[in-house]
């Protein structure tokens, strides 16, 4: 396994960053995810697991390449500000040639995206719970992600209240379906989540997705956190929304509600 530990500022424990590779019967391939563990990891104690993911142009690289996450989760746990948790960043293109080349807009890398929902149950956790010390109640569970991951976030999490409790979408993409089909039954979405947590920059191009899907939470009393921020389609805005997120999940603590 390639293990590299991040280069945060030399006063910090460390987490580890590895890329593993995984059996995807959805695709038929051997298929790579990254894998953050945090600063003290032991195998003697068992974490809840976040899985992060990537947009339209992106892979399993682009978080760690572009939104440093082992820095934001190395200083977080040095402020005392965390919940230990693993962190999966895999590759949301589910086929067989998944690197984000030529058109990506092609119906079937849009599909790929579509068929990550399968991977994932069905090939990418069990992985991961097999091979790492996590628990495995949907407590112990969340999914994010940004722009297209984003959308996948709510699509996956919202249709799967039996999987995870904590959900959060920076700057959602179009792949975002209509809210009527992510909370077709608002009641449940309000009872089961932990947090619901979307956020978005107050220039993107894309903001009607998010607005729309915050409007119907508001209209139908669904528990959420909302967070319009200065910045556009961008990593400032998904870097801070990873930082606010990680603090609030895995906590036992009621969810916030909405805010601007």
């Amino acid at each position: 396994m390639d293990r590299q530990v991040s280069e945060a500022s030399s006063n910090l424990h460390h987490g580890s960053i590895e890329v593993v590779e995984y059996r995807s019967t959805t695709v038929g391939t051997q298929r790579k995810t990254r894998i953050y563990t945090p600063p003290g990891f032991s195998r003697n104690q068992t974490y809840p697991v976040l899985y992060l993911l990537h947009g339209i142009g992106g892979d399993e690289h682009e978080w760690f390449e572009h939104g440093e996450p082992h820095l934001i989760l190395d200083r977080l746990y040095a402020d005392g500000k965390l919940a230990p948790m693993i962190v999966v960043m895999p590759n949301g293109r589910a086929m067989p040639e998944d690197r984000a080349e030529g058109d990506l807009f092609a119906p079937e890398k849009l599909e790929a995206f579509e068929r990550f929902e399968w991977d994932l149950l069905h090939d990418l956790i069990p992985f991961v719970e097999a091979t790492y010390p996590v628990s495995t109640g949907r407590e112990s569970r969340a999914i994010a992600g940004l722009s297209m991951g984003g959308g996948q976030s709510l699509n996956i999490g919202l249709s799967h209240l039996d999987q995870f409790a904590w959900i959060g979408a920076f700057s959602p993409a179009p792949n975002t379906k209509t809210p009527e089909q992510l909370a077709p039954n608002p009641q449940e979405a309000a009872t089961r989540m932990s947090l619901l947590w979307l956020s978005c920059g107050d220039e993107d191009n894309l903001k009607y997705v998010s607005d729309r899907t915050h409007a119907y939470f508001a209209e139908q009393g669904v528990p959420h956190i909302w967070v319009e921020e200065q910045g556009g389609h961008d990593w400032p805005v998904w870097r801070n929304g990873l930082s606010e997120f990680s603090q609030r999940i895995f906590r036992n603590e009621p969810g916030e509600g909405s805010r601007r």
